[in-house]
């Protein structure tokens, strides 16, 4: 996706995710069948952090993940969003869980990560990367910014693949989501941009594929819950 293209859905985007952010917590417990914190503790046994391991959470909207990750290694966690009122939820609950020291919150793109090369331990996205301008471009900033060794990860919804459940999935995600989101969120039309942005998001086999494309090796992809959702792990190794 060239960027005269993709700065319409950017901007979108951005307006999106400022106006869903209080609520957002809450939605995401609508959109995942109340599977997402299973699916981010799953996640963490996979990441195996260690004492001392520093990560940068990309897309960290409210913290949830990025506070996870603080709590499990005790080393240095930075998040970051290109949503201020998302960040400012996510403020409040870094002070609450007493991380202020340990969590680095950034306003920024994670299209043009501004940081070094080899700087952080482990890359993280979660439920972000189906709603940047393009994702390939995303995968090699995340794997820049990985030391040698380093891990990149990202936890995304996926698309179901066997029936009927796949029906059944993509009629709640499609018509009764957006429903919900407007009661519960005053959000139609941007709910309605979260079913939307799924269905022209890749499968697990191609975001394998993309991220092996991206320089990183020994990928692995995990199916969660009927395939509602994918975990996916790749390393960057020493060249």
């Amino acid at each position: 996706m060239s960027n005269v293209s993709s700065k319409p859905k950017e901007q979108y985007v951005h307006s999106v995710f400022e106006r869903i952010a209080p609520k957002y917590d809450m939605m995401n417990d609508l959109m995942s069948f109340r599977r997402h914190k299973a699916w981010r503790r799953f996640t963490m046994k996979k990441m195996n952090m260690q004492p001392g391991d520093t990560a940068i959470d990309l897309c960290c909207g409210t913290c949830d993940w990025t506070i996870s990750m603080a709590e499990a290694s005790g080393g240095q966690i930075t998040g970051l969003d290109f949503s201020e009122n998302m960040l400012e939820f996510g403020r409040r609950k870094v002070s609450e869980h007493g991380l202020d020291e340990r969590i680095s919150l950034v306003q920024g793109n994670a299209m043009e990560l501004p940081f070094e090369d080899n700087s952080f331990d482990y890359a993280t996205i979660g439920f972000g990367l189906r709603n940047v301008p393009d994702l390939h471009q995303v995968l090699r900033e995340m794997r820049r910014v990985v030391k040698p060794g380093g891990m990149v990860v990202c936890l995304e919804l996926s698309k179901p693949t066997w029936q009927p459940f796949k029906g059944i999935y993509y009629f709640y995600f499609q018509k009764i989501m957006p429903l919900l989101g407007k009661m519960i969120a005053k959000s139609y039309e941007q709910y309605k941009w979260l079913p939307d942005s799924l269905t022209m998001f890749l499968g697990r086999e191609e975001l394998k594929e993309a991220f092996r494309k991206a320089g990183l090796g020994q990928v692995e992809a995990y199916p969660l819950t009927g395939g509602i959702a994918a975990l996916h792990i790749g390393i960057k190794e020493s060249s």
